[in-house]
């Protein structure tokens, strides 16, 4: 097999682990934290929320992008004709709007609001509000690349 086919999958791979695992582990605990309604925790993991999209996650997407449409483009023809390629493609996309529509505005409104956020002071109503929409349409931003792993595994015809 060709070596540049084999690193660009490399990479593929390492970028498609850096997304699902920061996407996947982020959630986790900014759910945990949102649990304990303590605004110092809350404060702290909604800060680290937009870090880490910044260090991992978009950097893991960027690289399972770069990679995998080098890849196809590359080492195949017809790439929009492919099945499986077609629907990792739309599912990833569909994701990404998500990530750019809802859950980025959503986390900076809720970055924003924890820097007012002190000791003894209650979280305002807003915030909740704004974590259950971050959750329900980051659920669906996570279940989309999961799928996408399937099709991606699999490539059912």
């Amino acid at each position: 097999m060709d070596s540049s086919y084999l690193l660009l999958k490399s990479i593929h791979i390492f970028g498609v682990i850096l997304l699902m695992g920061n996407i996947i582990v982020t959630a986790w605990w900014k759910f945990n934290a949102d649990k304990t309604k303590d605004p110092r925790v809350i404060k702290f993991a909604q800060r680290q929320v937009t870090l880490t999209d910044f260090v991992f996650t978009a950097p893991g997407a960027f690289l399972a992008v770069v990679a995998g449409d080098s890849m196809s483009y590359g080492f195949m023809s017809n790439t929009w004709n492919i099945e499986w390629l077609t629907w990792g493609r739309c599912l990833f996309i569909a994701s990404g709007v998500i990530w750019i529509t809802i859950l980025i505005p959503t986390q900076i409104k809720q970055a924003r609001m924890v820097r007012n956020f002190s000791d003894t002071k209650s979280i305002p109503e807003e915030y909740w509000k704004l974590s259950k929409r971050w959750n329900v349409f980051g659920a669906i931003a996570v279940i989309l690349p999961l799928i996408n792993i399937y099709w991606m595994v699999f490539k059912p015809v």
